[in-house]
């Protein structure tokens, strides 16, 4: 440029300040470039919505976990129903809507404005609107009469649902601060509820009107639910390994021993998992989130530790079962008891049997039996099933059971109460006074008579 218009005395850092605030100009005026202007936006009631992901940290049986937080928020009235999940996938995305659509008793009559998820979007075609949807997704736009808006992929389109994207940091900095501390994300989402109910007392920035007086001007507007639910879970059919482990999804889950080998159905939800033989189920377990782990109920191997006692002391499921709470420190201290008394293959298999009780019998009561038998020295599986029954039987909550505090303080030995029901012994004590008088007779003679 310098050579081009024979300029004299000019740097280079001024033509290049120069060419970077005209160029954009030149491009404008050619109606070549972006204005980079927001334009405010009308919506009307019941026809537009906005949907989106983002991540949430919770303690979850009191180690932090990282979740998706599902949220639909409706443009007019603003009222955003949430979920939250395992993972942001397929059926986390399939159920959020579904239980989004059942809260508000409707469907917008407009276009929803979406990302570019992998759970919806296929493949992106250059840079226009169309997409190529996933089977899926397209049949439940198709049973719900969904109409989706895609916005641009990356930053560009983010304000495109910007009403979505700041209900997000909203709820996360409002309801999760400080993060709460819940056993099962069934407890979660009952709290997400009751916070989403909350919410409609509210105002949004300036408005005359809360959240809930709009939405009672909005609902009445929205499409009315299909007759018949959405099937929102996934179907797999996997082949149970020597392991007796079945693989979804790159993690692993346990099932009963005795289906080694044969072939079986899970149908996998965005939070758990449910696994049928047939048309019974077989086991249930919660979602695991990360990739490459597994997930054991000790239970599924009982039946085959009959046969080995010697893999239960450094089983995998063991640990877990520790872990969770399900094999208490009474259970090792009956397990410690029993092997020392009938030796470690016995023993073991003692408390297998103790285990299976667990099928039948709530985990309280076999706790509490445990704790009984071990006190009075009774070490057979007998005994603590006897024990089970009867607080089973009589439910008495004066005798709790605390998973700390162990021994129980209030347990009375079977000895002890035998000698109760024993009528008083009156007798005198006994007394060896007759026996004192042979020691003040003199010694006999070498011929045996006394002087």
């Amino acid at each position: 440029m310098l050579a081009e218009h024979d300029m004299q005395g000019v740097s280079y850092s001024v033509v290049r300040r120069y060419v970077a605030d005209r160029k954009p100009q030149i491009r404008v005026e050619a109606g070549r470039g972006p204005v980079n202007v927001f334009f405010p936006q009308t919506h009307r009631p019941g026809e537009e919505a906005e949907v989106d992901f983002g991540e949430v940290t919770i303690n979850l049986r009191g180690e932090p976990v990282t979740c998706m937080l599902f949220a639909l928020r409706l443009s007019f009235s603003g009222k955003a129903v949430h979920r939250i999940f395992a993972s942001g996938g397929t059926e986390a995305f399939l159920e959020g809507h579904a239980h989004a659509f059942t809260a508000l008793d409707g469907v917008p009559t407009g276009k929803i404005r979406y990302d570019n998820l992998r759970a919806a979007v296929a493949q992106v075609l250059g840079f226009s609107r169309q997409r190529v949807e996933t089977i899926r997704w397209t049949a439940f736009r198709s049973h719900f009469s969904v109409d989706a808006f895609y916005c641009q992929p990356g930053l560009q389109g983010a304000h495109e649902k910007g009403g979505v994207e700041g209900q997000i940091g909203w709820f996360r900095r409002n309801h999760l601060v400080p993060v709460p501390e819940v056993d099962s994300f069934e407890q979660l989402n009952a709290m997400v509820d009751a916070w989403d109910a909350a919410d409609e007392a509210r105002r949004i920035g300036s408005r005359a009107q809360t959240i809930g007086e709009m939405f009672a001007i909005e609902q009445p507007l929205l499409v009315p639910l299909p007759g018949e639910p959405f099937e929102t879970g996934t179907w797999l059919g996997p082949r149970v390994d020597r392991y007796s482990q079945v693989t979804v999804r790159t993690n692993r889950y346990s099932v009963p021993v005795r289906l080694v080998g044969r072939h079986v159905r899970v149908h996998l939800h965005a939070s758990h998992l449910v696994v049928y033989d047939d048309r019974t189920e077989v086991a249930r377990h919660e979602r695991l989130m990360a990739k490459g782990r597994t997930r054991l109920d000790l239970d599924h191997y009982l039946e085959a530790l009959l046969r080995k006692p010697g893999a239960l002391p450094g089983s995998t499921a063991l640990e877990q079962a520790r872990s969770a709470g399900r094999f208490t420190p009474v259970h090792d201290a009956w397990w410690e008891a029993v092997r020392k008394t009938h030796g470690d293959a016995t023993g073991t298999r003692a408390l297998v049997e103790v285990l299976l009780l667990h099928r039948h019998m709530s985990h309280e009561h076999v706790v509490a039996g445990l704790a009984t038998a071990l006190q009075a020295g009774a070490l057979t599986a007998d005994a603590v099933a006897l024990q089970a029954r009867k607080f089973a039987e009589t439910d008495d909550h004066r005798h709790p059971v605390d998973r700390q505090v162990w021994p129980v303080s209030n347990v009375i030995s079977l000895t002890e109460r035998r000698l109760a029901q024993l009528p008083a012994d009156t007798r005198p004590l006994p007394t060896v006074t007759a026996y004192d008088q042979l020691l003040r007779l003199p010694p006999r003679t070498a011929e045996g008579n006394r002087p």
